[in-house]
């Protein structure tokens, strides 16, 4: 990814939520989503990165067309020796084309050949989508549940996990 992504990377994220969550989070919030802040926000944490996250992007045909994020696992403020999966995201009209696949492949891959002993990743209770895609990737959740609230709204997250070999 590059500084210049950011915008595209920020239209897919709003409009992943917008409809990932749909029916599991309050519709005035993901309708004030703001790509442009969103957008401002990718640039920021782009500059300031001190290299820990990995951005990936997919292209097909010249276009942008999925994201996705790793770096250390955070438990709470504390980083871990293990990895967790930030963030992955696809253009919507390209859901099914395998893209988040090989993203996610991608995210694992340089987790394992970093060293990582465990790949985590939080995804919402609700989002039975995604979880049978992280599911079919040899994810398991390990029983760990975070609560969440959106604009008064309980939306829980519960933590996947996946072991990483080397080799």
């Amino acid at each position: 990814m590059t500084l210049d992504d950011c915008e595209r990377v920020a239209e897919i994220r709003i409009r992943g939520w917008q409809t990932a969550y749909r029916g599991l989070m309050p519709q005035p919030y993901l309708d004030a989503l703001s790509v442009a802040e969103d957008a401002e926000r990718r640039r920021e944490r782009f500059r300031q990165s001190d290299g820990s996250v990995v951005n990936l992007v997919a292209e097909r045909d010249g276009e942008l067309v999925g994201w996705a994020a790793h770096g250390p696992y955070r438990d709470g403020e504390v980083r871990t020796s293990d990895a967790e999966l930030y963030a992955i995201y696809v253009d919507a009209t390209r859901f099914g084309g395998g893209i988040g696949h090989a993203l996610l492949q991608e995210s694992v891959r340089q987790c394992t050949a970093a060293g990582h002993s465990r790949l985590y990743l939080w995804v919402l209770e609700g989002n039975t989508r995604a979880r049978a895609f992280y599911e079919r990737a040899g994810f398991h959740p390990d029983g760990a549940e975070e609560p969440f609230d959106v604009d008064g709204v309980p939306v829980p997250e519960v933590r996947y996990v996946k072991s990483l070999t080397a080799g």
